[in-house]
């Protein structure tokens, strides 16, 4: 999980500023690295490690001219986390093209070595973004030999990744004094959309991973590329859009239990009416279990929209019992488990009066690893609780993610073999309840009937696209492993 933003603006303005104010509105979905590249007759590129507003200084930002540009904010699943791995990517051959993306490459390994020997471009970093960039490139470049770059052309080389590059991404690229290009893959798992804005006579363009962005930057008529759909944004004002591929739309459902700001709509789906239904449907299930609470504690701050709801349907006391430190990063983002687990201590603190001598009902959006909900339930009952249930508003996490979600191997899971009582004497809890995954899809889908399927793969273990085989899943729990081992 990684977020993006691309601009394309009239001549005579420079987008850097609304590039920074849009990375710094999805600083949520990445808080390793920030970048971007705008150009004004040639590139000018700022990366590094670090949130938004530690990587952009004054003097970059009079540096970055152009009326067209894109920027990335990092979240690591591919690499080491240096800086030569920080997104957007460049090559200046053919015409000069710049990218960025959101996703991962499930044949990242083996597409770096075909690029290599067969294609004779080297990939220079760890990350797949730059993998992306080296099969469009030089597919673009095949293709326009005989003939002068135009939509067509963008168009068949936009075939050329889906074809080749495998996985889940939404990617946004801009092509030298030619303009902006932007795709979905071929199942449509990782969301992205894009608007316009009236400015005189002229239009500028936004497209980015979450609307959020295209609100705060107040641009309108927004729309979803559809999955296999591309779109380009021409420096003459003209707008192309073609669906190369039509595979069934799957989009990634943690989008809308985690990663999304809930006042972004993904897909025409809001984020915060999906976790209002999903509050008031584990309302249902707390209600089976014949147990009572005192009170109900959002763990701050994703739940709290669904906490809110479901405790109006039980009518039972909502209270802000958790505070957080807004100065700590996502610990589910963090790099590595270590830093998770050292961090937890220093984002949450709790608010005693609310816990001592009562039953509470602690609500997350999910249970991964369990580092977060044990020393939860564990800073609970250090404030007095008499008994602490643990409810989560997504079903269990069991099964690895290969898209791009920091999930890889099956060992992290504390769901994974364990049932829902032996999770709750895992993280310390007296009982433990999940939302079902049915559930889940229906939320989701009560704002668009037309979502049929979803990419589920880390609820149910049924994956959307074809090449991950339990030899591909081992490969990369292999990986991980020595990646956490320090090799």
């Amino acid at each position: 999980m990684c977020g993006f933003i691309g601009l394309i603006a009239p001549e005579g303005r420079h987008v850097i500023t609304e590039i920074y104010d849009g990375l710094i509105s999805i600083q949520h979905r990445g808080q390793d690295a920030a970048g971007a590249v705008t150009y004004s007759g040639r590139f000018n590129v700022k990366k590094g490690n670090g949130l938004v507003r530690d990587v952009f200084e004054e003097k970059h930002m009079k540096r970055l001219q152009g009326r067209l540009g894109i920027g990335h904010v990092r979240y690591p699943t591919v690499g080491d986390g240096s800086a030569d791995d920080a997104q957007p990517f460049l090559v200046t051959s053919p015409f000069g093209i710049a990218l960025a993306h959101n996703g991962n490459l499930t044949n990242f390994a083996d597409l770096k070595t075909e690029l290599t020997k067969r294609d004779h471009r080297l990939v220079d970093s760890n990350c797949d973004a730059e993998a992306m960039l080296q099969v469009f490139a030089h597919s673009l470049a095949q293709v326009t030999m005989e003939r002068d770059l135009s939509d067509d052309a963008v168009f068949q080389a936009v075939g050329d990744v889906f074809e080749r590059c495998l996985g889940a991404y939404s990617t946004v690229m801009m092509i030298a004094n030619y303009g902006l290009v932007a795709f979905r893959d071929p199942k449509g798992i990782k969301p992205i959309i894009f608007g316009e804005r009236q400015e005189g006579f002229e239009k500028s363009y936004c497209v980015s991973s979450e609307s959020v962005v295209l609100d705060l930057l107040d641009y309108h008529r927004t729309s979803n590329l559809l999955a296999g759909e591309a779109v380009i944004f021409k420096m003459d004002g003209t707008v192309a859009r073609r669906q190369i591929r039509h595979d069934p739309h799957h989009p990634c459902l943690f989008e809308w239990v985690y990663f999304a700001r809930p006042d972004s709509f993904l897909d025409k789906v809001s984020v915060y009416q999906t976790r209002m239904l999903l509050g008031e449907r584990l309302a249902e299930v707390w209600r089976k279990t014949g147990l009572k609470a005192d009170v109900i504690i959002p763990v701050p701050e994703s739940a709290r929209d669904a906490a809110i709801a479901m405790a109006r349907c039980l009518g039972i006391k909502y209270r802000e019992g958790l505070v957080k430190n807004r100065y700590i990063g996502r610990t589910f983002i963090m790099p590595d488990n270590h830093k998770r687990r050292a961090s937890i201590r220093h984002k949450l603190n709790a608010i005693q009066e609310e816990f001592e001598g009562k039953d509470v009902l602690l609500v997350d959006d999910s249970i991964v690893r369990g580092n977060t909900s044990r020393q939860i339930v564990r800073m609970a009952r250090n404030a007095g609780s008499r008994k602490v249930y643990f409810a989560s508003y997504s079903p269990p996490l069991r099964n690895p993610c290969v898209y791009g979600i920091d999930m890889s191997t099956r060992n992290e899971f504390v769901a994974k073999g364990r049932s829902e009582a032996e999770i709750a004497r895992e993280i310390g809890a007296d009982a433990v309840i999940y939302q079902s995954l049915p559930d889940l899809e229906a939320s989701v889908r009560a704002n668009n009937p037309e979502l049929k399927q979803f990419c589920n793969a880390c609820f149910s273990g049924r994956y959307p696209t074809k090449e991950v085989t339990p030899e591909l899943l081992r490969r990369i729990e292999n990986e991980r492993e020595l990646v956490h081992q320090g090799h």
